[in-house]
């Protein structure tokens, strides 16, 4: 069991280039699973920070690498532009990464730490499944720019639906950014970021009318909810 003291995220603070540089006291917001311009158009105009684009085939909501490039193509430069992979190989993560013109990758695996030295270039997120607090033990191992915390669910990555216990995190020790997922949307999330203080949100099936279309009115009362606090 992993038993840290709670951790100072008040206000939050950060020196990263993804934070510009500066003290942010809000919550960032990425509006995950973007399959089609419109729905990239509407979170950008309602003002989120990162565009997620799933490039795992037995996802839902996956896009292949030339319609994300088209839709990336049309956005404004400072809306960050994030790939998600599952154990992918290295060389396709790089290509696409490279067509896309990418800000930042998300590795949602079983990826090594190892795996995730391979791309310094970029911006590396690396999600954990979170089932208890042993789920937090090894994350200090990993390389990386953010941790990604989201649901422990037997033989999925990601897109469950369902939140895990958020007062796990109240234990982690840690100076380093992260995303809270799993399962958020408008009803909980002023809930999710007092209990978990994370330093960005990640939406993708809590802001939808169906798998991989997003209803611009969950959107709007997401965002304009995480920005009230």
């Amino acid at each position: 069991m992993v038993v840290n003291p709670v951790r100072n995220k008040t206000p939050r603070t950060s020196g990263h280039p993804a934070f510009g540089g500066v003290v942010s006291s809000r919550v960032k917001v990425k509006i995950c699973g973007i399959t089609n311009l419109t729905d990239a158009l509407a979170a950008q105009s309602l003002g989120a920070d990162a565009l997620g684009f799933v490039f795992y085939p037995k996802s839902s909501r996956y896009i292949l690498p030339q319609a994300a490039q088209k839709i990336i193509s049309q956005l404004n430069k400072k809306i960050k532009k994030i790939g998600v992979f599952v154990n992918a190989d290295p060389d396709l993560v790089k290509n696409t990464a490279r067509l896309c013109g990418l800000d930042m990758l998300q590795f949602h695996g079983d990826e090594t730490p190892d795996f995730c030295r391979k791309f310094n270039k970029y911006k590396i997120i690396k999600a954990f499944r979170i089932k208890n607090e042993d789920s937090l033990k090894d994350i200090e191992k990993y390389p990386v720019d953010y941790y990604l915390f989201d649901t422990f669910k037997k033989d999925s990555f990601g897109g469950t639906g369902s939140n895990f216990n958020w007062d796990i995190l109240k234990g982690l020790k840690t100076s380093k950014p992260f995303f809270l997922s799993g399962g958020l949307n408008p009803k909980n999330i002023i809930r999710a970021i007092k209990a978990a203080r994370a330093d960005w949100v990640d939406v993708s099936g809590g802001v939808e009318a169906k798998p991989g279309i997003k209803d611009k009115k969950l959107l709007r009362d997401f965002i304009d909810k995480a920005r009230s606090l």
